[in-house]
């Protein structure tokens, strides 16, 4: 497509850090500073897909359209569906030319989560390279109550991936997944395995981030919770060894403590697909 000046794109996946339990909307408004934040963020970003969790409210992922178009010349088209119960949802950010279309949640993916979000599946086109996208934001919480919700819901989105490595037009479809895991490679074995769909998932976010972190805890630990899988068959168009954690708190000039207060307490994680 003419859109594009390069043959290969950037796919990213940001947690935007909007739940707070006793103000759903508290810091992202849309005039706060925080907003104005994220925007130049994802400016600095460049993408031309970003999944985003943790968009609250829906009216947010507007905002940053506005902020991004007016403050940085950056033209991007937005998906969102909201979740049918909570106050954070999944959205998605695409430039001029990139397809996102047949967006939906995927039914029962909350699991046995009766209030848990639910992840949402679309059709993803850009250039040549077309992929099925799932997006999550699984229970969060490291006990193991918290676990055995997030096995559910893992359970329910690997066997609905299974279903579409066998549904016909879509058997050589690379299958693309990401958001935020709640997961921490080497500790939620039984959740890995049940989303992996069958083995069918390659999670190269535990392979090419080893030692890396992706949310701000307080005190300055860390943990790599956010994830990115591409499938393991089919997937051709990834570029091996391209997942990177950008780092968003050093491009905005701003240690991690105040990256956590001012902007998210998540960084991004950025890929490359070849795309002609």
């Amino acid at each position: 497509m003419s859109e594009f000046k390069h043959s290969l794109a950037r796919v990213a996946v940001w947690n935007l850090a909007g739940f707070n339990k006793f103000n759903m909307a508290a810091g992202i408004g849309p005039n706060t500073l925080r907003a104005k934040n994220q925007a130049e963020g994802l400016a600095l970003l460049d993408a031309e897909l970003v999944t985003l969790v943790e968009v609250s409210p829906v009216s947010h992922i507007d905002r940053l359209v506005e902020l991004l178009a007016d403050d940085y010349d950056l033209n991007y088209n937005r998906t969102i569906i909201p979740q049918p119960k909570g106050n954070i949802h999944i959205g998605f950010l695409h430039k001029a030319g990139v397809e996102v279309n047949n967006a939906h949640l995927i039914p029962g993916s909350e699991g046995d989560y009766a209030n848990g979000r639910r992840a949402i599946q679309a059709d993803i086109q850009i250039g040549k390279f077309k992929a099925i996208l799932i997006a999550v934001h699984l229970k969060a919480g490291r006990d193991r109550p918290e676990q055995e919700k997030r096995d559910s819901q893992c359970v329910a989105i690997g066997q609905h991936i299974a279903q579409l490595r066998q549904t016909p037009g879509l058997k050589r479809r690379a299958i693309l997944l990401m958001g935020d895991f709640n997961m921490i490679p080497g500790q939620d074995v039984s959740n890995f395995h049940h989303l992996g769909g069958d083995d069918i998932m390659d999670f190269v976010s535990c392979w090419d981030l080893q030692e890396r972190y992706s949310h701000i805890l307080e005190k300055g630990r860390a943990n790599l919770l956010d994830g990115f899988a591409v499938s393991r068959t089919y997937s051709t168009d990834y570029v091996r060894g391209s997942l990177r954690l950008f780092p968003m708190h050093w491009t905005l000039n701003k240690g991690r403590e105040a990256f956590k207060k001012e902007v998210s307490d998540h960084l991004p994680f950025v890929a490359s697909f070849r795309i002609f």
